[in-house]
């Protein structure tokens, strides 16, 4: 007897699980349906809703690298003693280890396992940075009332994904200007009108403390002429690695400085041969490090410059370390994301001139020129105070702020079911 074997590529099994976990949940909820109109027959009428066992604020975090989003709204939660679900899908998220009195942290799985849970969640206020809700696997809860997207960078809405915060009921802003993208994107797509609240950026302010209390530390001493530089680009194809991988390397390391390369986190998977083939080539020395620490504070603070390309660390740096920084010249291609949408030049675009000085591929010969002036410049101060004002408001309150939008968002809804 023959044995037949079939094969099914990754992209339609992924898309046979979404249809299947679609499936699953629609059934659970007219279980769910039915399991409360038997309850309200045996209890003689008495209203018995899927509210009884609502969570009232849920967290939800795709990765550990977003606990610097995160950590001040749980920990001012936290200091106002209100009960709150963090629900993570990295098993070593610091936030399993902080020993809160009144937030409850959970890992639930990766990938579908954890949208899986997702789906039927019943929750009333959800928060999260991960854009495509309702897009790809993760999809709106029928028992979920309300879902906020927090942002986890500064600069553009439009940066995402395309449709990556469309089915969002709501956003938290950092800057007036992502408003009017958000409803530039609206007009253009007909779709609902999502709530907008402008709390700020909560990492920038615990980077900001952090940073202060810093300054009153000594600092690291250093030989004469001694310079970290520190290359943090993006990921995707117009990101420095992949246009310029080891020729801006081999650049970098003539310099005699040291280098520390700080990929983004996505690159990893997303990239995985890239960086396979860039780590081989340039293994760890005295002169050049490799950095994948989940903070970024440390290795900021420790470059006396940075090289970036679009990536949001450029704010991180110039914002709170004050300082300017070197950004690859490269044509950005808006074509994945939601400003391929809109006619208006991104703010990201608008700002750098003024905030960092580019570098050409026709100077990376003389890079260390480069890097020398740039360390020295003091031309961008004035832009750096310009991007602050646009893009980061309300300094040093974004996390009361977004607790106080929940709470807020909740009262509204049990006020509706209370008429």
């Amino acid at each position: 007897m023959k044995t037949i074997l079939l094969y099914i590529d990754p992209g339609t099994g992924s898309m046979l699980f979404t249809i299947l976990i679609g499936a699953v949940s629609a059934g659970y909820f007219v279980l769910q349906k039915l399991r409360l109109k038997l309850k309200f027959l045996i209890f003689g009428g008495r209203a018995m809703t899927a509210d009884e066992k609502k969570l009232p604020y849920v967290i939800f975090s795709d990765s550990k690298r977003y606990w610097n989003v995160f950590k001040p709204v749980c920990d001012e939660f936290e200091k106002r003693g209100i009960e709150v679900s963090y629900l993570t899908m990295s098993e070593d998220d610091p936030a399993l280890s902080q020993g809160y009195s009144h937030i409850k942290t959970e890992f639930i799985g990766e990938g579908n396992k954890a949208f899986s849970r997702l789906n039927i969640l019943n929750a009333c206020v959800v928060l999260a940075t991960t854009p495509g809700l309702d897009v790809l696997q993760w999809k709106r809860s029928k028992n979920t009332d309300w879902y906020v997207h927090i942002l986890h960078q500064p600069g553009d809405t439009t940066f995402y994904r395309m449709f990556g915060l469309d089915h969002y009921d709501a956003v938290l802003i950092s800057g007036e200007y992502e408003e009017k993208q958000l409803r530039d994107i609206e007009g253009l797509r007909n779709i609902n009108r999502r709530e907008t609240c402008l709390t700020g950026i909560t990492y920038l302010d615990a980077m900001k403390e952090r940073y202060e209390a810093s300054l009153k530390e000594a600092p690291a001493e250093k030989a004469p002429g001694e310079r970290t530089v520190l290359l943090a680009p993006t990921w995707g194809e117009t990101a420095i690695l992949s246009r310029f991988g080891e020729r801006i390397i081999d650049a970098l390391i003539k310099t005699g400085y040291n280098i520390v390369i700080r990929p983004h986190p996505q690159s990893f998977s997303s990239e995985k041969e890239l960086m396979d083939r860039l780590r081989s080539r340039f293994p760890e020395s005295e002169k050049l490090h490799w950095n994948r620490d989940n903070d970024n504070f440390e290795v900021l603070k420790s470059a006396d410059i940075m090289i970036t390309d679009f990536s949001g660390v450029m704010f991180d740096y110039c914002l709170i370390f004050d300082r300017p920084f070197i950004y690859a010249d490269i044509e950005f291609d808006s074509s994945p994301y939601d400003a391929a949408w809109l006619d208006e030049e991104m703010w990201t675009l608008r700002i750098l001139p003024h905030i960092g000085i580019p570098l050409k591929e026709e100077d990376f010969d003389n890079i260390k020129d480069v890097i020398d002036n740039t360390v020295n410049d003091q031309s961008l101060a004035q832009g750096r105070d310009r991007a602050r004002a646009e893009t980061w408001a309300n300094p040093g309150r974004a996390a009361e702020l977004t607790v106080d939008y929940m709470i807020r968002k909740r009262a509204s809804f049990q006020d509706s079911e209370a008429q």
